[in-house]
Formats: C-alpha cells, sequence, structure tokens
C-alpha cells in the first residue's frame, strides 16, 4: 500500500466512527402540531374484553382501545373507574381525516 491509499483508509475509518452515532429520527405518525396524535393505518378492530365483576357498588366499566405508541399501536385493557356525577363518559376512539387516523381521546363530559 502506498501512503495516499492509508491516508483514504484512514479518513474512511474515521468518517464511519463518526457517523456511526448519526440517528435520524423518520418522519412518520405520532403527535402532530397541536398535540393531536395521527397515524397512517387504520386502527385494528376493537379487541373482546371479559368484564368481570365490578370491584365496588357503583363502579363505572372504560373499555380498552388502541393507542399509538413507539410507531405501532398497542392495546390498553379497560378498567374499572368511579362514576363522576354530572359527567359521561366519551370513549376513546380514531376519526379518519385528510392526513390519516386521529386519535380522540376518551374523557368524561359534562
Amino acid at each position: 500500500m502506498n501512503l495516499n491509499s492509508l491516508r483514504l483508509a484512514a479518513s474512511a475509518l474515521v468518517m464511519s466512527a463518526a457517523l456511526s452515532a448519526c440517528y435520524v429520527a423518520p418522519v412518520g405518525p405520532g403527535p402532530a402540531p397541536g398535540g393531536e396524535v395521527v397515524a397512517y393505518a387504520e386502527p385494528p378492530p376493537v379487541q373482546y374484553e371479559a368484564v368481570g365483576v365490578a370491584p365496588y357498588p357503583g363502579a363505572f366499566w372504560i373499555g380498552g382501545s388502541w393507542f399509538w405508541s413507539g410507531g405501532r399501536y398497542v392495546w390498553h385493557g379497560g378498567y374499572w373507574e368511579r362514576p363522576r356525577p354530572g359527567y359521561r363518559w366519551v370513549q376513546h376512539g380514531w376519526v379518519r381525516g385528510p392526513r390519516g387516523w386521529r386519535e380522540t381521546p376518551g374523557h368524561w363530559a359534562r
């Protein structure tokens, strides 16, 4: 090997080491401006959940839903909660929009 070949090999090795630490996050679904979550793919069908006996009198069942996490849909199972007088539960869901599927978080509404 001549001196120029050694310099070229050394430069390539240094550049490879420097670039190996670079990470470019892909642009894709996730939080959009305004904090809303948008996914490109349609959410899977709602999973069946066996609802057991309420843990206390008056307990309210909030059904499970698909959430967007880590670039994919993840199922969060349902749970029991105390009802809120004067409020009704609005179930979590997904609405198709011009940029994909927009998440509509579950919440208590008056």
